[in-house]
């Protein structure tokens, strides 16, 4: 998930009643959330290094263990040197809680990464395998509306507070309404949340209480359970539908989420040769639309095997999960640009590698 939905989702914890357990346990709980994302340094070392090193140690079982222990000793430190020097007659803070707490903070971050179709390895380092929730989009307002709602009426009480968690919804209403995969329900009921806040904040106001971001947390948790099962459900009824219809072998099925609607998904299945690609929504007549026409895999020739010894197309190929190539042939000898059907329809996504060969297959650099 994005960073906005990892920092609300660590703040309305420490809301919901665990900030108070110890000091610095709001710091360990927001820092925790976001730590596994420091992977993002990987991202300056070389063009496709993020697709094909991000999501991996820093998200995988090791790292469960090794982040809290390494953040709860940072924060001890903190507080023996800085904290208690400031003022000695403060309460330390305490070891076991802080450990929990960051474990805890640790922990909700591969559980929300996985839940996209982005792709997380939870076994890193120990089995690079790649899993996949197809529960939610990367972004997702609702994430934002309920974790960041409770966090607004927890934490927007001076001015310049306030301030800053406006211009947060207006670029956020902006994003979200202006979207291609927007529809009228979706930015009717973003409205009808922001009014929602508004009016427990400006008109009654609502009382910040940690019993407000517990409900917001399990209405949270409640969607995204809700959403998994939708889209497990959704791809158990592609599968059939092919298989009755004449498809042939249905190898694997993705309902992947889109933004801001939880009703619709774009679909992929992998056919024998080919990726089939369509449309799913649940509240339609007619839920399942597909393609008319299908995408060639193509990896299997010569051509296409000797591109994918380059060494930006292996790092694309590591996190592709639905791979294809497209070979053009010049007088030079060939292009092959290598593509994932996940983002064949999503403009703007992401995108695969060029690499040029000779008539006789060699590399051209």
């Amino acid at each position: 998930m994005d960073p906005f939905a990892h920092t609300f989702t660590g703040a309305a914890l420490a809301a919901s009643g665990l900030r108070k357990t110890t000091p610095l346990a709001t710091a360990a709980l927001l820092i925790g959330v976001n730590a596994p994302d420091i992977d993002i340094l990987v991202s300056y070392s070389g063009e496709y290094m993020s697709l094909a090193h991000r999501r991996g140690w820093t998200h995988g079982v090791l790292a469960w263990v090794v982040l809290p222990m390494v953040l709860t000793s940072l924060l001890l430190a903190w507080d023996k040197l800085v904290r208690l020097k400031r003022n000695p007659t403060a309460e330390p803070a305490t070891a076991t809680t802080l450990l929990l707490l960051s474990a805890l903070a640790v922990l909700s971050h591969p559980a929300m990464d996985w839940l996209n179709n982005y792709g997380i390895r939870l076994l890193m380092p120990f089995d690079g395998r790649w899993f996949y929730g197809d529960a939610l989009f990367i972004v997702d307002p609702w994430v934002w509306l309920l974790a960041g709602g409770a966090c607004f009426l927890f934490w927007s009480r001076d001015g310049s507070s306030l301030l800053g968690w406006c211009l947060f919804w207006f670029a956020a209403s902006w994003l979200i309404t202006t979207n291609a995969f927007a529809t009228d329900i979706s930015r009717m009921l973003w409205g009808l949340g922001l009014l929602a806040l508004a009016f427990c904040r400006f008109v009654l106001p609502v009382a910040a209480t940690p019993r407000t971001a517990q409900v917001a947390l399990i209405i949270m948790t409640a969607y995204m359970s809700a959403n998994a099962i939708a889209s497990n459900r959704a791809e158990a009824l592609v599968r059939e539908w092919m298989t009755a219809n004449d498809f042939g072998a249905v190898e694997t099925v993705m309902v992947g989420p889109v933004p801001a609607n939880p009703f619709e998904g774009t679909v992929v299945a992998v056919t024998a040769d080919a990726y089939v690609l369509g449309r799913w929504h649940w509240l339609k007549d007619q839920r399942l639309v597909l393609d008319k026409d299908t995408i060639p895999r193509n990896l299997n020739t010569a051509i296409v095997s000797a591109a994918g010894e380059d060494t930006l197309a292996q790092r694309f190929l590591i996190w592709s999960r639905f791979p294809y190539a497209e070979v053009k042939s010049h007088a030079g000898g060939y292009s092959v640009s290598f593509s994932d059907a996940r983002y064949a329809r999503l403009r703007g996504g992401i995108g695969g590698p060029t690499v040029e060969l000779d008539r006789n297959l060699a590399l051209r650099r």
